[in-house]
């Protein structure tokens, strides 16, 4: 069964209004998709971002904690500190830190404190809450960041950034590390909600996953522990991760804080973040059923608009098919009023067509007769001077070759003529080795198309004697064709036209004349009634043709009074 049999016959309105019906449910299709889709950019968005967000807070955390090291590097090479006098050292300190929050200690081995900005130098002071990280940098004898704990002196939580001393400056202070503290709450100032989506949370945990502090919906306590099962799932430097469990989705973004254990966590629920995405998607989807309602509807209002012109042009093309001219008709509708136009314009182009193919045959029956008679006579002129039919065949091939190039390029042109440059570089194509050797000289100009077969035929005997005999058979060699009319205002002015060589060896008159030379001289003078002078010099060939203009350019009505015969 051909598939056209299951569409009935119907109205173009009934079709219109199928046609949007069909359309909706792909449209719908495709809508949904395309929203899921964006979701999931969204989501793989939001993820990024997420992660940016924590690595954003961690690189202002480890900004504070590089200045801390940066302030015990400085306070390490203290001259107070190196002469033993801690007193004075203390002093310093103590006013030079006091608007930025932080505090230092000076420790020996065993943790027991030497001075404490905190109170004043000389206050009773016991061992360092924190032995484990002056343990650690006193072991690797690099800077060591400590988790969160509850400071003795301070009365609150606090951390601490250890610096072991070198073992000249410890001899001169009696103390082998010095000590930065801050109290963790100061880190507040570091993290900001107002970026953050609703309901979304941020904070910064120690190695021991306790957090030191946090901002944000969740309203978690500092120093409390962060979700164990969450910490174990963050590894690597930097990453996010999705909690799926019961209640709204959530999603963290980690990252590490250089220089220590510490990390910057950002976390919400992904609904709210995606709140605008989700709402668009339900608008568009709501939206799209409307539109494609009031499409449906227009399809059928304009499905009648239609009709009538759709009807008036079926007529026209009906007329157009019995070959008569039909007049165009005008409709309200702007495009059926173009293409009853363009049909109008077809008919009557068709009319002028099928005159103008009945003059291009009669044109090529008269072309191909004139090509076969010149094939004939140089048949003939070939068959009496060649030795052998090897040669024979050589010579008629390289010649019919030069011949059907100008054909070529005549066909290219639809039988109107080719410019006198063109013919010259198609007719030297052949020689490829030598073309570039070949210069033109002269104003371009439009050849008639007996004058381009003719030309043709003299140009490859040219070229071909001079590739055989003459400039171009040496390396050295050069040709130059130039052509100049004597009176570029009169028309019936003579033209000349010379091919002259150099730097070749020199030119001999052949013993005998053979079909070359005959092309060259009188084929060349009959052609064009005008005159050929042929000179063999030292300095090389030169072949000059003094004729008509006219014999040569196509006039501006010549190209229809060929087509017309």
């Amino acid at each position: 069964m051909r598939l056209s049999r299951l569409f009935p016959t119907a109205s173009i309105g009934v079709y219109l209004v199928a046609l949007s019906t069909v359309v909706a449910i792909p449209l719908v299709a495709f809508v949904i998709f395309l929203m899921m889709e964006l979701e999931q950019r969204e989501s793989e968005l939001l993820a990024v971002n997420t992660a940016d967000d924590a690595q954003m807070v961690a690189r202002s955390v480890d900004r504070t904690l590089q200045d801390m090291t940066t302030t015990l590097r400085i306070l390490s090479t203290s001259p107070e500190l190196e002469e033993g006098n801690l007193r004075a050292f203390h002093e310093r300190t103590q006013r030079s830190l006091l608007s930025n929050a932080l505090y230092v200690l000076a420790v020996d081995a065993e943790g027991m404190q030497l001075l404490n900005t905190r109170v004043p130098f000389g206050t009773p002071l016991r061992r360092m809450s924190d032995t484990a990280a002056l343990e650690a940098a006193l072991e690797t004898r690099v800077t060591h960041v400590s988790d969160v704990f509850f400071g003795a002196t301070s009365g609150q939580f606090v951390f601490n950034v250890t610096m072991p001393l070198s073992e000249e400056m410890a001899r001169s202070s009696g103390a082998a590390a010095l000590v930065v503290t801050q109290n963790a709450s100061e880190l507040q100032k570091l993290i900001s909600p107002d970026a953050l989506p609703p309901q979304w949370s941020v904070a910064i945990t120690d190695g021991a996953g306790k957090i030191i502090t946090s901002i944000g919906a969740s309203k978690t306590s500092p120093i409390s522990a962060f979700h164990e099962d969450t910490v174990r799932l963050m590894t690597g430097i930097n990453g996010t991760i999705e909690d799926v469990g019961e209640g709204p989705r959530q999603i963290y973004g980690y990252a590490q804080v250089l220089g220590s254990n510490w990390k910057a966590v950002v976390w919400g629920p992904i609904d709210t973040a995606q709140s605008a995405i989700i709402r668009t998607s339900r608008q568009l989807i709501v939206g799209s059923l409307i539109f494609l309602g009031i499409g449906m509807l227009c399809g059928y209002l304009i499905a009648r608009q239609l009709r009538i012109p759709i009807r008036q042009i079926a007529a026209m093309a009906d007329s157009i098919g019995k070959g008569q001219i039909v007049p165009p008709v005008e409709t309200h509708i702007r495009e059926a009023s173009q293409i009853s136009i363009a049909l109008s314009n077809a008919s009557f182009d068709r009319s002028q067509a099928e005159d103008r193919m009945h003059l291009i045959l009669q044109e090529l029956v008269h072309r191909t007769k004139n090509i076969l008679t010149l094939v004939q006579a140089m048949m003939r002129q070939l068959a009496r001077q060649e030795g052998t039919m090897e040669d024979f065949q050589r010579a008629i091939s390289a010649r019919l070759q030069g011949l059907g190039k100008s054909i070529e390029a005549l066909a290219s042109e639809q039988w109107v003529g080719v410019p006198l440059k063109r013919l010259i570089t198609i007719q030297m194509e052949p020689f490829a080795e030598a073309a570039d050797r070949v210069e033109l000289e002269g104003d371009d100009f439009p050849l008639r198309a007996e004058a381009v077969q003719n030309l043709g035929l003299v140009l490859h005997e040219l070229a071909t004697n001079s590739l055989k005999y003459g400039a171009l058979s040496v390396p050295q060699g050069k040709v130059q064709v130039r052509w100049q009319q004597d009176d570029p205002t009169d028309p019936a002015s003579l033209l000349r036209l010379t091919w002259e060589e150099f730097g070749g060896p020199p030119a001999i008159e052949p013993s005998r004349t053979g079909f070359g030379t005959t092309i060259i001289k009188r084929h060349a003078a009959a052609a064009f009634g005008g005159q050929v002078d042929i000179q063999y010099r030292a300095s090389g060939f030169l072949w000059t043709l003094i004729a008509p203009r006219e014999a040569f350019e196509r006039g501006p009505g010549e190209a229809v009074q060929e087509l017309m015969g």
